[in-house]
């Protein structure tokens, strides 16, 4: 009998191992349960290497002196994005059901490509998706995938799209444009002209009505210019910069006559649609053959986590399943395998923090949490409208605010933002609409308060 010669210290369960697991376990426990972690903010690459120095090494330097140069080096150069003032981009604010089910996710060694291998975990996930599916009014037999976040779901809807026209043409015997076209509004998300470059098609990018709303009639004209070059019209969900809702309805309309793929990113906003606030916004939404929504913003799940749902799932399938020798065996069955919906093939089960969360908390302390927000936008708008030194750009339709304060510039709001994170009281960047420099709050943490936001706003009059 011969012994591995590899050494076993990475694996065995020995005193050494023992001692980083607990230590790892103890500190993420008083992690999660921390009433007040700090905000932080990020340090230079040449402090970080003057203070953390050398770390990887032949020898290691110990589970011990790692956790403690994260802890207190590398941690605290890292802005906390479940910090209540955290008001920029898109925040994320995980339940703590949800955050320390990851933990559970990685220690069980879980892999979610496949149903062979991870059958338990993708029911679960599965689960969760159905759910989804019934709340934005899709058919029974819709499902899809969780992925890695809204610019690989959007990627992955549009390709199986554009396979969906290309086979349609084959079978009736028509030829294939000059150039693939998807339709869009001029403010999509970014992720959308990411797409088109890895796809190599062009955007048809559609002016929005002054409300910055996108309309079937534009929609429409956009189609009968283009005509058989669009196999895809995109519409949004709820913009980044300002929250907007496209006229769904109207866009699925004009899609329909067209007989047009109907993609909604929906990867901030369309959670919304869980309040009944917010719910009427999204009509037409139902008509979706493909869409994107992202637990990992609005609904309280850790990152990284996208819910990309085909009304036909057989369509994602057929666009996106790989085939190799080594992978006949799961190709060639009928089971759901989660790497055959979009473009990736190896994959963490990463729903299963948001079924746990789900299914520990029920779905109603979602929709008490998401009406809070939208409440809390509409409380200080009104608030922001209310006083001369500001100007409201845009009347918030969910929880994004963007506001202006009156006389300033963009040196002005970059100090202001700057000042507010070196003080530890907010992250709050400044963005831009038409060439104006302005201040935008993003409020979807359930712990963000009425005071906390007028604290910030008079933090730009004093």
């Amino acid at each position: 009998m011969t012994t591995n010669p590899f050494p076993a210290r990475m694996h065995e369960v020995t005193d050494e191992n023992r001692d980083i697991v607990d230590r790892v376990l103890d500190y993420s426990r008083q992690r999660l349960l921390m009433a007040d972690a700090p905000l932080d903010k990020p340090q230079t690459p040449a402090e970080l290497t003057r203070l953390a120095g050398t770390t990887i090494t032949e020898n290691g330097i110990g589970g011990a002196k790692a956790l403690s140069i994260f802890e207190h080096i590398l941690a605290p150069a890292c802005i906390t994005t479940d910090d209540p003032r955290y008001l920029s981009f898109i925040p994320s604010a995980p339940s703590k059901a949800a955050a320390a089910f990851d933990v559970v996710v990685s220690a069980s060694a879980l892999y979610g490509g496949s149903w062979l291998e991870g059958a338990g975990a993708v029911h679960a996930e599965n689960e969760v998706l159905r759910w989804l599916a019934a709340e934005f009014g899709l058919p029974a037999g819709a499902g899809g995938v969780f992925v890695q976040g809204g610019t690989l779901g959007n990627l992955s809807a549009l390709v199986a799209a554009r396979e969906t026209a290309r086979a349609t043409r084959t079978a009736a015997g028509r030829p294939a444009p000059d150039r693939w076209r998807v339709v869009c509004s001029a403010e999509a998300h970014s992720s959308i002209a990411s797409a088109a470059r890895v796809m190599d098609i062009e955007i048809v990018a559609v002016p929005v009505d002054s409300d910055g709303v996108l309309r079937g009639p534009a929609v429409e004209e956009a189609l009968d210019v283009h005509g058989d070059s669009v196999f895809a019209v995109v519409a949004t969900a709820g913009t980044t910069n300002f929250g907007i809702v496209d006229d769904l309805a109207g866009i699925a309309d004009a899609a329909s006559r067209h007989d047009v793929w109907f993609h909604v990113d929906g990867a901030y906003g369309l959670s919304a649609m869980l309040s009944p606030l917010a719910r009427p916004r999204f009509a037409g939404v139902e008509r979706a053959d493909s869409l994107v929504v992202d637990p990992h913003k609005w609904l309280f799940a850790p990152f990284d986590a996208c819910a990309l749902l085909y009304r036909d799932p057989e369509l994602g399938r057929r666009a996106h399943t790989q085939h190799a020798d080594y992978l006949d065996t799961l190709t060639e069955t009928g089971d759901w395998s989660p790497s055959d919906f979009a473009a990736h093939l190896t994959r963490r089960p990463r729903g299963l923090p948001l079924w746990f969360s789900l299914a520990s908390y029920g779905a109603q302390v979602y929709r008490d949490a998401i009406t809070n927000a939208l409440d809390l936008a509409q409380q200080i708008a009104r608030i922001i409208d209310g006083r001369r030194e500001f100007t409201l750009v845009r009347e918030p339709q969910l929880s994004v605010v963007v506001f202006e304060r009156v006389g300033w510039e963009k040196a002005d709001y970059n100090a202001w933002s700057t000042r507010l994170l070196d003080d530890q009281v907010a992250f709050v960047t400044p963005s831009a609409h038409h060439g104006r420099t302005n201040a935008r709050f993003a409020i979807l943490n359930p712990r963000t308060t009425l005071d906390d936001l007028t604290m910030i706003l008079d933090t730009m009059t004093a």
